[in-house]
């Protein structure tokens, strides 16, 4: 199992959200460049990033930042965050980001997703699933929809996708522990054909036994190294164990 250490960018600052409200962002690391290096050092080899400003504008804010890291560490780079069109997609690739993540635009524009998918290849490409009570929220999670978790991965699966993010927004950033319910209903209810990462709410190793013992693809860790709770280096070299 892959573990993704996460760093969220608001206004140009290392920044974590509780429940996605945009107004109780709190700044947890002074430098982002520093902080994905300690990630580095941790044993990570990929790295989870958001561009909090892109995905409230619809557009990307905060590339140079992405395009940093990419540059000047070894960590694989996936990125989300107001990636609304293919050639947004283009220039993240261009610019050595491993994964591009779409999210709102897998519920709006679906299309976009099946031209990434054939364009760029499955491997270059992630649908981030943000949920709350099972429903898609979309637009940095401003916007509700009525769309069910699960059935907007299995059409995404229809478009060739191959890696989600699923994220349960009740539990993002308030270290209460992954929903183990939901992320096994849409492993099971994508049948295995997908690779599926768990994002929100991890807070202790326990969590990360849980992810892996599902046989979930990846967990995303941000508040909880922050915080102190999870050690990421013990997280990544648990998650190495007999892959």
């Amino acid at each position: 199992m892959v573990i993704l250490p996460a760093i969220d960018i608001k206004d140009g600052n290392c920044v974590r959200l509780f429940r996605g409200d945009y107004a109780t962002a709190e700044k947890v690391a002074d430098d982002y460049l520093e902080t994905a290096l300690s990630f580095e050092r941790a044993g990570a080899e990929w790295i989870h990033m958001v561009d909090l400003d892109g995905a409230k504008a619809g557009r990307p804010v905060n590339s140079k930042i992405y395009a940093d890291v990419a540059e000047k560490t070894d960590l694989k780079v996936e990125v989300g965050g107001g990636i609304r069109n293919i050639e947004t997609v283009d220039e993240y690739l261009k610019m050595g980001i491993s994964r591009v993540i779409l999210g709102s635009a897998a519920l709006k524009n679906p299309r976009l997703v099946r031209e990434s998918v054939e364009k760029f290849g499955s491997e270059k490409i992630a649908i981030g699933i943000d949920a709350l009570n099972g429903m898609v929220a979309a637009e940095g999670w401003l916007e509700a929809s009525d769309v069910n978790y699960i059935d907007l991965a299995i059409e995404m699966i229809s478009c060739g996708v191959k890696y989600f993010i699923f994220t349960d927004i009740s539990k993002d950033g308030t270290l209460s522990g992954v929903n183990a319910e939901q992320l096994r209903a849409l492993r099971d209810g994508t049948e295995g054909r997908c690779d599926i990462i768990a994002s929100g709410g991890v807070r202790t190793m326990e969590d990360i036994i849980i992810c892996k013992e599902m046989g979930l693809y990846g967990t995303i860790c941000g508040k909880s190294i922050y915080s102190g709770n999870l050690d990421l280096a013990e997280a990544v070299r648990y998650a190495n164990q007999g892959d």
